[in-house]
């Protein structure tokens, strides 16, 4: 081996080890691309799975923390502050089995769930609100009927 073949070299590889040094490093450049890619487009795959188009990024995250901790008064802090507490302090309405492996008891998130499990609270606060006028309606019209007329 003359001394411009090795200058030709990588540092450290030697003339025996020359040629598969350079198919790893194709191999690797190769992973490294996919895994770009696929980082790429696995958020926006997941989002649009949980309802993106229908519901805003923040509020996915809203619906998320809902289903999670079985509490519909649960909302994401956004922005969350750095050095803020864990999401879950204090939390005691998650239905999980905690252990080395935690079960969680809420249902498979399944294609757009998010946006039906909205949809459904939005109907059941709507008839819960329709319900509570007609009632105060109901008591203001009993009580004007048995106030006496002056």
């Amino acid at each position: 081996m003359n001394a411009s073949n090795e200058k030709d070299l990588p540092l450290g590889t030697t003339a025996h080890y020359a040629n598969m040094h350079k198919w790893l490093q194709r191999g690797l450049f190769v992973c490294l691309v996919c895994l770009v890619f696929e980082a790429a487009l696995s958020f926006p795959l997941i989002a649009m799975w949980m309802g993106w188009p229908t519901l805003t990024l923040t509020e996915v995250c809203h619906e998320m923390e809902k289903v999670r901790f079985a509490d519909d008064s649960r909302e994401c802090i956004v922005p969350y502050p750095l050095f803020g507490p864990a999401e879950a302090k204090g939390q005691k309405t998650a239905q999980d089995t905690w252990g080395i492996q935690p079960r969680p008891h809420y249902k498979r998130i399944g294609y757009r769930d998010l946006v039906k499990f909205r949809d459904e609270r939005l109907a059941r606060e709507a008839a819960g609100a329709r319900l509570r006028a007609e009632r105060d309606v109901a008591l203001k019209a009993g009580l004007s009927a048995a106030q006496p007329q002056q």
